[in-house]
This record gives C-alpha cells, structure tokens and sequence, in this order.
C-alpha cells in the first residue's frame, strides 16, 4: 500500500512549529527516534517524513513506511532542548531499542520527562492496518536492514551507525516471531503421513 500522503499532509500541518523536541513513533505508537529542532518541529518532522534529510544515514536509520505517529514536546528557550532530548531517549530506548544513531549523554541533573503536548497520527487507520500483516512488515524491515548493514560495511562502520544497527536487528526479530506467530499446523509437516 502506498503511502496516503493527502492524509499526512493534513496530520502534519497539525504539528506544532515551535522549536522543542519530537517522537517518531512506529505503527504500534512504539518510539522508533528522538530528535529536537530549533527551527520548528513541523518543519523538521515533514524532513523526516519527506525524506529531505541533509545526510544518506539519517535517511537510512528510519524507515518512513513505519512511522504512524508523531509526539512533540514544544520548548519556548533553545538552552532547555537538549536537555529534554537526553531525557527523552534514554526514557524510550530503556523500553525499545531508538533508531538515533548516536547516544545523548546522560544529564547531570536529568529532568523529569513530560507528557507529550501532541500526539498526532500522520497515517491513515487502513494503512496502518494493513502494514502491520507480518508478511508484509518483515520483508519491508528485512531489506532496511539489509541497506543500512550495506551502508556500515562499504561506507562508515562507525559505532553510531552500529547502534542503529542493533536496534533494527531487535525489530527485525520482533516481526520475525510475529509472522511465524501466524504458521499452522499442515499433515504431512511432522511427518505424519
């Protein structure tokens, strides 16, 4: 299924401009990155989104086909958004392995993490449905694995682009047991003929 983008334009318009730091969460609301943007989080989500990233990697570490959801956390002063970034993914990839790349150090003072002020979806509920049949999800993750190991082995194996590897690979074995999940019992498969 191809990707409604009437449907996201409108989601992403809904997204706040303030500068701040922001989600990427996948067809489960399950976080996926962690960014911040000082020149508007609606501008900065629809790069992610449009794939207008400035570099290959940043395009390669999240699959645009997986993001369903978009959390912003909206900050009036520019000193205050690192910090809040830093407590963002290390709350989040406690829970499920983020695709960042690179590791925020850990805050001397860390803050409380907040609700998120928006939690908006930028896909439509039968895309959604549909991408998330194993058989399709696994392959779509397999191949993104495949080019973001590509780009590590023959362009940069730094330790940041090995980080996004790990985490992908976790996701990889998540819909890997999630499609064998849907095998069945067929005669003659046991041997019993």
């Amino acid at each position: 299924m191809a990707i409604d983008l009437a449907f996201r334009r409108r989601a992403v318009r809904k997204l706040t401009n303030a500068i701040g730091c922001y989600v990427l969460c996948d067809l489960d609301q399950v976080p996926l990155y962690v960014g911040q943007s000082v020149d508007g989080i609606r501008a900065r989500v629809n790069r992610h989104l449009t794939s207008a990233r400035s570099d290959i990697i940043a395009n390669r570490q999240v699959d645009v086909w997986e993001i369903a959801w978009v959390w912003t956390y909206p900050l009036t002063r520019k000193e205050d958004i690192s910090p809040l970034e830093e407590a963002l993914f290390h709350e989040f990839h406690l829970k499920s392995a983020l695709m960042n790349g690179k590791v925020p150090k850990h805050a001397p003072h860390p803050i409380a993490v907040p609700a998120a002020a928006q939690r908006i979806q930028v896909m439509a509920d039968e895309e959604i449905r549909e991408k998330k049949d194993p058989a399709l999800r696994l392959p779509r993750q397999a191949e993104h694995y495949s080019q973001i190991v590509g780009h590590f082995l023959a362009v940069k194996n730094s330790k940041e682009i090995a980080l996004a590897i790990g985490a992908h690979f976790q996701r990889l074995q998540k819909y890997h047991r999630e499609l064998l999940g849907l095998a069945e019992n067929i005669e003659g498969d046991a041997g019993d003929e």
